[in-house]
């Protein structure tokens, strides 16, 4: 099975679980956004053109759930990715937790995106203090589940001979 052939099974479970299962499993109020995980983790699998597009698709996915205007989230999402492929072992040194922590901040960094870009297009009240708090708790999430989302992300990318 090719790459092409992997991706829209793992976008749809990724769908499934951040409307299904995530919402049940809330720290402070706050899910976890394995959407933006995917994006964040296609940047650090395979750089910043990998990143932009799965960014963008699975922004694409998330806008059908959300009530914010249509390809919001998928322009956040492919910033998010392409910055993070960029910016990705050029800023944290090469260490078995630099993936980790660029998980983390990637996924905080597109909650403050997603917010700052929905304020420039109108939508009041999503760039407030509170953003902050939601951030945090999405970063956090994306550092705790990026082992499997990267290891997934590797997986769906790999060329078909790699897996044999």
């Amino acid at each position: 099975m090719s790459g092409a052939l992997r991706w829209p099974p793992v976008l749809l479970a990724a769908v499934v679980l951040q409307t299904s299962v995530l919402p049940e499993l809330r720290v402070f109020g706050v899910a976890a956004d394995v959407l933006l995980l995917l994006a964040v983790a296609a940047g650090i699998a395979g750089g910043p053109d990998r990143g932009a597009v799965v960014g963008f698709v699975a922004g694409a996915l998330a806008d059908l759930f959300v009530q914010t205007p249509f390809g919001l989230s998928a322009l956040a999402y492919c910033l998010t990715g392409y910055l993070v492929g960029t910016l990705h072992g050029t800023v944290l040194p090469a260490s078995w937790f630099a993936p980790v922590a660029t998980a983390g901040l990637g996924c905080g960094a597109g909650v403050l995106l997603f917010a700052t870009l929905a304020a420039v297009v109108g939508q009041a009240g999503l760039l407030e203090l509170d953003a902050l708090r939601v951030a945090l708790v999405v970063g956090l999430g994306g550092a705790v589940l990026s082992f499997v989302a990267l290891r997934v992300v590797r997986w769906a990318s790999a060329p078909a001979e790699a897996l044999r």
